[in-house]
């Protein structure tokens, strides 16, 4: 009787131990009072930040989402290969090349809620791409645009061609 109760106390004392630390890492995101765009200032942009959303991209996104139309799929895999110089090599999208390793691939539908993942990677199967850096985030004020960021492995902004994948579901 004494040792099942011990098991079952150290059985209980992990299951809240696990829960814990499990626990300690989950923080719920505060909605932001001013719009993402506002929230940034001027003197603040730098590297980390995206640029300012131009009327093309604009007028590009409207098009690409009329285009699409609604999808009946339960869910979705895009993928799009880009070039070092903003072209697209091949797969989904429109991409637009805004500055030095800054990049933004449009799709005909909403990609806010999707999983998004990058690689470097080059539109052929030559050669190891150069090393380097990638981030992804949803596009501001775009709810069915990417922005790609790539940089050297120094982590300076350098134009470097990628792999994009996105999983809507």
């Amino acid at each position: 009787m004494e040792t099942s109760f011990r098991r079952k106390a150290t059985a209980v004392t992990f299951a809240v131990l696990a829960l814990t630390l499990a626990g300690g890492g989950i923080a719920v995101a505060q909605p932001s009072a001013k719009a993402p765009q506002a929230a940034v200032k001027p003197t603040d942009r730098g590297t980390n930040s995206q640029p300012p959303v131009t009327a093309e991209s604009v007028r590009s996104a409207k098009a690409a989402l009329k285009a699409g139309g609604v999808s009946t799929m339960a869910a979705s895999v895009s993928i799009t290969v880009v070039n070092s110089n903003g072209t697209k090599a091949r797969g989904a999208g429109t991409v637009i090349k805004y500055g030095t390793g800054q990049y933004e691939v449009q799709y005909g539908f909403t990609v806010t809620s999707a999983v998004i993942v990058a690689t470097i990677g080059r539109h052929d199967a030559c050669c190891i791409p150069p090393s380097g850096e990638i981030a992804v985030a949803p596009r501001l004020l775009t709810p069915n645009g990417v922005f790609v960021q790539t940089r050297n492995s120094a982590g300076s902004p350098t134009d470097l061609g990628f792999h994009l994948v996105v999983h809507t579901a």
